[in-house]
């Protein structure tokens, strides 16, 4: 493995192995308009691209799904909820890298953000009690406001509370030794990235939620430099620049 310099901490040198993703519908996929559009998908894609042998893909995103049942919206959500799941649905796997994506749901239904982080902090601690996973949490979705009635029933789904809920994220992954991806403001408030239904990412929105993923991964985990530090030493010279310079009176 190639010496690092600097301070910059490594947080996977080992290329992935399995790729689990835990949340709501915006995870599951909805709505892309094919499951290969997903930013799960997407994901997996690219860090399959870069090692030697794929990433095997679980998404194990549920629509309408909560935290946990202490979720304000947990009665009419799309159970089971994340705290009730992780047995079967992450542990089961043994991943060896989770992304966490949760928030939308809760921030939109109610949940009161002391108690959504309490219950985001148990489990991650449920999740490592039984697996040892590299863990990124992804900050909460932009969305555009509802209208009408549904404007009404999900009054808590504004910009400020969808940004409190961003930081509570951030703030947990920091205390908790896991990677943040802010896919909230990586979106730059553009309407055009998010589904018609005014909630989920479109396809467009995908791509960027997974490059920045990827982006995160790729900047803390050398693990997805490994093939490329091999073969570069072998690789081709491939460029051909000799047109360009005649263009002008080169060789």
């Amino acid at each position: 493995m190639r010496q690092h310099d600097g301070n910059v901490r490594d947080w996977h040198p080992e290329p992935f192995r399995v790729l689990v993703t835990l949340g709501e519908s915006t995870t599951a996929g909805g709505w892309s308009t094919t499951p290969e559009r997903c930013w799960a998908a997407r994901l997996a894609a690219r860090i399959s691209d870069f090692q030697d042998e794929p990433v095997r893909l679980v998404n194990s995103g549920i629509g309408d799904n909560v935290i946990s049942t202490r979720s304000a919206g947990y009665e009419g959500s799309g159970k089971p909820a994340a705290s009730e799941r992780i047995g079967r649905h992450v542990i089961a796997h043994r991943p060896d890298l989770l992304i966490v994506s949760y928030g939308l749901n809760d921030a939109r239904g109610g949940t009161p953000i002391g108690v959504f982080r309490e219950e985001l902090v148990s489990l991650l601690a449920g999740i490592r009690e039984g697996c040892s996973p590299l863990i990124v949490l992804l900050g909460s979705y932009f969305s555009l406001r509802e209208s009408g009635e549904e404007r009404e029933r999900l009054a808590h789904a504004t910009p400020a509370v969808y940004e409190a809920f961003n930081a509570a994220i951030e703030e947990v992954a920091r205390d908790s030794g896991c990677l943040f991806c802010d896919v909230y403001r990586v979106y730059g408030g553009a309407p055009w990235l998010v589904h018609v239904d005014r909630i989920h990412a479109n396809d467009v929105g995908h791509q960027i939620v997974a490059d920045t993923i990827f982006r995160t991964l790729a900047t803390n985990c050398s693990g997805l430099a490994a093939r490329t530090w091999r073969i570069e030493q072998e690789s081709p010279r491939w460029r051909d620049e000799a047109q360009l310079r005649a263009d002008y009176g080169y060789e």
